[in-house]
């Protein structure tokens, strides 16, 4: 690790038991995204983090400032066995607007593109099969990109669960409105 790395930078999370599987989605400011797998069963651990781009270990002020190519995405594990990776899609399609290019709302910037980063071969195969599918709710285009997993960046530490620190409900089943404030 760079000595000029942020020494508050937890570790990237892995997987912490056997036939758990990772996945990895960009759709928007980070800190809603996280909440919305926070809440579901099966999501065993969440992790906000920079991925896609070519810098090593950016920070948020780079990825923000937009010359890293990163995107701002969560990384989460999983048990297969309790949530399947097309209920995993189906969260990430329900939050965001996937049309909306290298933007969410008012948050501008292709750190804030929608990218579905892919483990596997089946991950792949599904994250196409889902766009397609999704591509026939919108008139415009679904700019999602999907992409191999790369290397993933852990954001610095306040980033984590920032929602969930700042007093929304971050329980397993959780229907409450998530308010992004940022």
């Amino acid at each position: 690790m760079s000595s000029t790395r942020d020494l508050s930078i937890p570790p990237v999370i892995k997987t912490s038991k056997p036939d758990t599987e990772l996945a990895t989605f960009a759709a928007g400011c980070f800190w809603s995204v996280e909440l919305v797998f926070q809440r579901k069963h099966g999501v065993l651990q969440t992790q906000v983090g920079y991925t896609g781009g070519s810098k090593a270990e950016p920070t948020y002020k780079e990825v923000c400032a937009g010359s890293t190519g990163h995107a701002e995405a969560v990384r989460l594990e999983y048990d297969p066995k309790e949530i399947s990776y097309n209920t995993l899609l189906t969260a990430f399609w329900n939050k965001h607007n996937p049309t909306q290019g290298n933007r969410q709302g008012n948050d501008l910037g292709s750190q804030y593109r929608s990218a579905i980063f892919y483990h596997s071969e089946d991950q792949r195969k599904l994250a196409e099969a889902s766009k397609h599918k999704v591509q026939e709710d919108y008139e415009q285009p679904v700019t999602t990109e999907i992409l191999p997993a790369g290397t993933f960046y852990p954001a610095e530490v306040y980033h984590q669960k920032y929602l969930e620190k700042g007093g929304q409900c971050a329980a397993k089943g959780s229907e409450e409105s998530i308010r992004c404030y940022g």
